[in-house]
């Protein structure tokens, strides 16, 4: 080509700038984290769901019985991330983790803080940080680190 043809660019920021009323279900969850309790729900088949469900992810059902879980739990799988972003909830390197709570039959996904990708191991013990003023809000519990800390 004669001429270098100029390229367009734009920034876009992808966002969902809406709330959402969070219902019986998951109000009663967060209510629970607010008073340093994690709640899962029961579904048919008798599996212990955690973060809890509206419906039974098999039938459809709605789902009824809550069921207090943890707080200690086990990781199930994680991810390291060495460069937090100005919105993760930890400023120094942390994992982003599945953990199966005590008597949960699912995982929740949540931040354990483990103090270097050395020390964080699938099947190991952690227990939740919690914010000091909770509020009903998932980041009630700060992250999650290992159960002996």
């Amino acid at each position: 080509m004669a001429a270098e043809q100029s390229r367009l660019s734009a920034t876009h920021v992808l966002e969902y700038p809406y709330r959402r009323s969070v219902g019986p279900i998951m109000g009663r969850f967060l209510t629970g984290l607010r008073d340093r309790r994690i709640s899962g729900v029961r579904t048919g088949d008798g599996s212990i769901v955690v973060p809890p469900l509206e419906y039974d992810p098999a039938t459809g059902a709605p789902v009824t019985e809550f069921v207090d879980v943890g707080p200690l739990g086990v990781v199930t799988t994680w991810a390291w991330v060495t460069t937090p972003r100005a919105k993760h909830p930890l400023t120094q390197p942390f994992a982003w983790a599945l953990i199966k709570l005590d008597g949960a039959d699912t995982g929740l996904l949540h931040a354990v803080d483990a103090g270097s990708a050395d020390t964080m191991k699938t099947g190991m013990r952690v227990k939740p940080r919690w914010r000091d003023e909770r509020v009903g809000d998932i980041r009630d519990i700060v992250c999650f680190e290992p159960e002996g800390s």
